[in-house]
């Protein structure tokens, strides 16, 4: 199992930036493929973006894509989601976990509110 612990969420106003991280222990990090979600409040869980256990291939939600790019960095064991333009409609816990994802593996995810 692999722990992973979200940051860097808060209040922005709509066309702002935020970069999120996520920290991962327990398992080797840098062999899987890693993914970023978000839950609004009154709806599931919608997938965001996804990277290579590399770094070298991306894929992301429509919704997000030309503004949030998914990066990692193996050596700290960590996965970022930065987010440009943001819009209220992103407001959202956003958790990061394998991909895809491992239930065992959800964490508190970290709030993002983009106000209008």
């Amino acid at each position: 199992q692999v722990q992973l612990v979200e940051s860097g969420g808060g209040l922005v106003q709509a066309g702002g930036s935020l970069r999120l991280s996520c920290a991962a222990s327990g398992r080797v990090f840098n062999s899987y493929n890693m993914g970023w979600f978000r839950q609004a409040p009154g709806k599931e869980r919608e997938f965001v973006a996804t990277i290579s256990w590399s770094g070298d291939g991306t894929y992301y939600a429509d919704s997000v894509k030309g503004r949030f790019t998914i990066s990692r960095d193996n050596a700290k064991n960590t996965v970022y989601l930065r987010m440009n333009s943001l819009k209220p409609e992103d407001t959202a816990v956003y958790y990061c976990n394998l991909y895809p994802p491992d239930n065992k593996n959800w964490g508190q995810g970290t709030q993002v509110t983009v106000s209008s």
